[in-house]
């Protein structure tokens, strides 16, 4: 009997993906100290999507630490029939990023790291555009504020009933002081 056969095998809850590796470098006495730097971004495709940057000595360390660090940074996000209900824009220092509903069919109109955050979203219908920085990291936490921004279908419609104005009460009079 195989040993690994005892130890059930543990199903991977989210959908992991590495977006960049990076080496960087810190300036010491002695010259330079290398690491890696990691960006991870998980969802499960239905709703949830983490982002997490980790430093490590070598990249399966920083790919790990990265891991973590999205895992704990898990966010749900509205989701209507593969898009989103409504248009919507993310800051996240110099990146912006704009997002906008699209009709069944469509697909993922998004590029690089917008695009990956998107479909382990699990979103397959949306228009996209990034304006401003190309940092990578910013532009998925760009994404990522975006669509936590997103309220649901259901707050949306009930905002919208709010601001229809109720009609005009009969005002009473004001008396007199004498």
């Amino acid at each position: 009997m195989a040993r690994d056969s005892r130890i059930p095998k543990e199903e991977k809850q989210y959908d992991e993906r590495v977006v960049s590796i990076d080496r960087v470098a810190r300036v010491v006495k002695g010259g330079r100290r290398f690491r890696f730097r990691a960006l991870v971004v998980l969802g499960d495709g239905k709703s949830k999507v983490g982002v997490g940057v980790a430093k490590g000595a070598d990249v399966t360390a920083a790919i790990s630490k990265a891991t973590d660090i999205a895992k704990k940074n898990v966010v749900e996000i509205a989701v209507n029939n593969g898009t989103i209900p409504h248009e919507q824009i993310g800051k996240v220092s110099g990146a912006r990023i704009m997002l906008k509903p699209a009709a069944p069919g469509t697909g993922l109109i998004a590029g690089g790291v917008v695009r990956v955050v998107l479909e382990v979203a699990g979103i397959s219908n949306i228009l996209s555009k990034s304006f401003g920085s190309n940092n990578k990291i910013n532009i998925a936490y760009a994404t990522v504020s975006a669509l936590q921004a997103i309220e649901p279908k259901e707050k949306w419609h009930k905002k919208s009933a709010d601001k229809v104005k109720p009609e005009k009460s009969e005002k009473k009079p004001k008396e007199s002081a004498k």
